[in-house]
């Protein structure tokens, strides 16, 4: 016996490493190949440098890139859910790493991964530093896969979000639209819309950093959620003091595709607001003084305005 009937394509996976290793950007590391990878950065731009570290996947997104054959976008997703992460406390992402598990190696759909990735971190000023490609026959079956991404910040400890302290009843919310349900609630989505609508899930999330760390920079938000996984609310509430509450109008334009969830599934309003981010990829809180500064930076980042913050 030997490695590759076991199962393990040695050499495949040594040439899928050269070639993310080939790709010409900015946004690839020279160290892919190596044991670790890193970059330089000028900690004397800094009077309390903070490194921050985030983790993430995709989910079962998978599922539909793999039931369409596509996968060119999902490495942007898997950039954006940890760079956005990093943002909204007004971190810049520095290095990013994968880590994609298989059944077998199939590099042309790993390619398409990569460039997915390398997309995403050019978007967010980051570097991919390396990464692990792991062969695992007898753990993922057929065309099963995983995604997971890690992603390496810095930022000024003194001047971090949320800023608890700048915010206080009757602040205005805004919001930065989503481009679709990015990459949460797929689960049920996937059981609320037909196999044949599925394609149009596949629409990347967004990734906000060169809006954020400009908007953090400015002074004009005081804190910024991005929505994941429980929706508007729930994530929101992570970023405020005690004493503090969102209250919601709700009368933004959703963008279609929720309303096709809910009627395709029969998903109560409460329930779609409490999975998905309904039209909603970043929460501001404004204070209400740098309310007219704040819009006149944003004018062209298609803000909208959803709420304020009340006592409770």
């Amino acid at each position: 016996m030997d490695y590759t009937s076991a199962g393990v394509d040695i050499e495949g996976g040594d040439r899928f490493a050269r070639f993310i290793a080939s790709i010409k950007s900015k946004a690839v590391g020279s160290a892919i190949g190596g044991f670790s990878g890193g970059i330089e950065f000028d900690p004397s731009r800094y009077k309390k440098p903070l490194l921050m570290s985030t983790t993430d996947g995709v989910g079962t997104k998978l599922l539909v890139a793999r039931k369409f054959k596509k996968f060119d976008t999902i490495g942007i997703d898997l950039v954006a859910m940890n760079v956005n992460d990093l943002a909204v406390c007004g971190v810049q992402p520095l290095s990013f790493l994968d880590y994609i598990a298989v059944g077998r190696l199939d590099e042309e759909f790993l390619r398409d991964i990569i460039k997915g990735i390398v997309a995403g971190c050019e978007e967010a000023g980051c570097v991919l530093v390396g990464g692990e490609t792991a062969e695992m026959p007898d753990l993922y079956q057929g065309g099963d896969f995983d995604l997971a991404g890690f992603c390496v910040g810095i930022g000024e400890k003194d001047a971090m979000l949320p800023r608890p302290g700048a915010m206080g009843a009757g602040d205005p919310l805004y919001a930065m639209p989503s481009a679709g349900i990015h990459s949460n609630g797929f689960s049920l989505a996937r059981k609320a819309l037909p196999e044949s609508d599925w394609g149009e899930l596949l629409v990347p999330t967004r990734i906000y950093v060169r809006e954020l760390m400009g908007l953090a920079a400015s002074g004009t938000i005081a804190a910024a959620a991005h929505i994941t996984g429980g929706g508007l609310a729930g994530n929101l509430v992570r970023v405020l003091p005690a004493g503090l509450a969102p209250r919601f109008t709700w009368d933004w334009q959703v963008p279609r595709i929720f309303s096709r969830i809910a009627e395709g599934g029969g998903v109560a309003e409460g329930e779609m607001r409490r999975v998905f981010n309904m039209g909603v990829g970043i929460a501001l809180v404004v204070p209400r003084a740098r309310e007219k500064e704040f819009l006149a930076l944003s004018a062209d980042m298609a803000v909208f305005p959803i709420g304020e913050l009340v006592r409770g």
